[in-house]
């Protein structure tokens, strides 16, 4: 009866440790204690693979370089180069003209093209920049020009040189002997020759449609330095007449607005400096040549 009884306690004793994870200590046969028995109750969580019972990861579970665990997820990518600059303070060509042309069509750019990159152009820039979200460089990179080109279209020939600077065309065959004023208006330019032999090119503007310039070949018949038209009451400085009333004369409002106006049929120069030059040179009985 007493082993029974001894047994009965000893079940209760363990049940009792599987509820409370408990040591439990058992008598022997003769009464005496003996080693306490350790039972090890699972918590419900599994262990990982490799991690000892306190949690921790083992060490064969460890990168391959010792460190820490690696995360297993995607890298993340690394962040884009930055925008590359196209174009900035100083730099000329066409492509500057372009920029100032699109510049101009969304109002950020009130003079030109002239294609120099100067202080007004780096300035429309910068403010383009700005109303955009743009770092203000006032340099024209690539994310500014791709924003600029999405929001405008390509610039027409007279929209890259409305202030002028065009290359001249090849000179009319009738300008290669003595001296002659060769009016091109195909490339709106004016080159001044001697002997086939060219001194000077300037821009030049024409008649419109209404008062057109007269074409053929022609004499400069009278030089008039403070010239004004009585006629549309205009001044006309530096006016060497060849045709009638038209004349080779400096324009302001070429000089302001370029091809944007037009002339009643004279030939407009817009650099003063150039035409003063040009007077300076020119005689009366000098041959005056308009082609196309």
């Amino acid at each position: 009866m007493r082993t029974t009884g001894m047994g009965r306690a000893l079940a209760a004793s363990v049940a009792l440790a599987a509820v409370t994870g408990c040591t439990v200590q058992t008598a022997g046969g003769d009464g005496e204690r003996r080693s306490p028995v350790r039972i090890e109750i699972p918590s419900g969580t599994p262990t990982p693979p490799g991690a000892r019972y306190d949690g921790r990861p083992s060490e064969g579970s460890r990168g391959s370089d010792g460190g820490r665990p690696s995360a297993g997820g995607p890298k993340l990518a690394p962040p884009p180069a930055p925008a590359r600059v196209l174009w900035s303070r100083g730099d000329t060509g066409r492509d500057v003209r372009e920029l100032q042309a699109r510049l101009r069509q969304v109002a950020w750019l009130l003079h030109g093209p002239t294609g120099t990159y100067d202080e007004r152009t780096q300035e429309a820039v910068r403010g383009f920049q700005g109303k955009r979200g743009l770092p203000r460089t006032g340099e024209a990179d690539t994310v500014t020009w791709q924003r600029l080109v999405g929001m405008t279209r390509e610039p027409g020939r007279w929209e890259l040189y409305l202030m002028g600077g065009q290359p001249a065309d090849r000179p009319d065959p009738r300008c290669l002997t003595g001296r002659v004023l060769c009016v091109s208006k195909s490339s709106r330019t004016l080159r001044w020759m001697v002997d086939g032999r060219t001194l000077s090119t300037m821009a030049v503007r024409f008649g419109s449609e209404y008062t057109p310039t007269r074409e053929g070949v022609f004499r400069v018949y009278w030089k008039s330095r403070d010239h004004w038209s009585t006629l549309y009451d205009s001044p006309m400085p530096y006016a060497m007449f060849f045709s009638g009333g038209q004349a080779v004369h400096f324009s302001p409002d070429f000089a302001a607005r370029g091809y944007a106006g037009a002339s009643h049929g004279c030939v407009n120069v817009g650099d003063e400096a150039a035409i003063a030059d040009l007077y300076a040179q020119v005689r009366n009985g000098d041959k005056v040549v308009v082609h196309w």
